[in-house]
């Protein structure tokens, strides 16, 4: 990925790991600045509030974790060796990432609350209580917080799954960012709602809401295409890490036998084909997982 290293100071990020800043940047645009063209974010909501059928009349179950996550892991990653052109790296994402949604909900004068980034490596206190490293990357809706324990994207990643590549540790970045739009327009709520009213199909609404991430995610990744920011290889590498935390091939790693009753995240598949979509189209009316 072509990026830049930027003086800029953002007010968002915050490296809390041992040896690290621990403090927290100051700065950025803070707030939602004009952007260029329509994208009918307001569609994805009234499509989702009132599209209809939502899995054969399905409506919710007990509510899950307050986390949502890129995918899970059977064992804790070693302590990150990341530089500081890494650290820079992370914190040129946050700002890439976070200026795109805000320019897309600016389009639809939709209010948007930045989100935070946070790299750990020991357990490390959020809204949503201890961030471990088992956890994996993550978004806390309760602080509005991506927390990127960077051991991940080495032991998990790239030595367990061999998805190598910064456009990787992008697709992670811009996963949990889908989290953080879902959050802000309300659908992580109303999904939450859903699994309270339908228990069984309880996972079935994580693995569209994580669907759905992926799409958002593509979306952003077509933007950095238009931009001109993406290498040969990129969407490749971004693939790679979709289909590693698929739930199907989590398991097999594992050991375990491939069992669908279990998923909260969706199959390598699945993940793949919606962030494709997002990719494809650059259109959040096309991340609609739960009207497929």
């Amino acid at each position: 990925m072509k990026w830049t290293r930027s003086d800029r100071a953002n007010r968002n990020f915050r490296d809390a790991r041992t040896g690290g800043s621990t403090k927290t940047s100051r700065g950025g645009r803070g707030g939602a600045a004009a952007g260029a063209g329509g994208m009918g974010i307001i569609g994805l909501i009234l499509a989702l509030l009132f599209g209809g059928n939502v899995l054969g009349g399905a409506a919710g179950a007990a509510p899950g974790s307050a986390l949502d996550s890129v995918g899970g892991t059977s064992s804790a990653p070693t302590a990150s060796s990341l530089d500081e052109t890494d650290e820079q790296f992370f914190n040129f994402l946050l700002g890439d990432v976070q200026d795109f949604w805000i320019d897309r909900f600016a389009e639809s004068d939709i209010r948007y609350d930045e989100a935070t980034l946070t790299l750990y490596d020991t357990p490390t206190r959020t809204g949503c209580g201890s961030a471990t490293a088992a956890i994996g990357p993550h978004y806390c809706p309760l602080d509005k917080g991506i927390y990127l324990e960077l051991g991940f994207f080495e032991d998990i990643l790239a030595r367990r799954f061999g998805a190598t590549g910064d456009f990787a540790q992008a697709y992670v970045v811009a996963h949990e960012f889908g989290h953080h739009v879902q959050n802000e327009l309300g659908i992580s709520t109303w999904v939450r709602q859903q699994q309270q009213a339908d228990p069984r199909n309880k996972n079935q609404f994580s693995i569209l809401l994580e669907l759905q991430a992926d799409c958002l995610a593509g979306v952003w990744a077509a933007s950095a295409e238009e931009r001109g920011l993406l290498d040969r290889g990129d969407t490749a590498e971004a693939l790679e890490a979709a289909a590693a935390v698929g739930d199907d091939r989590i398991q097999q790693s594992s050991g375990q036998r491939v069992n669908e009753h279990n998923w909260t995240h969706g199959s390598s598949a699945q993940r793949q084909e919606w962030f494709e979509r997002g990719f494809a189209t650059g259109d959040t009316e096309q991340c609609d997982t739960f009207a497929r």
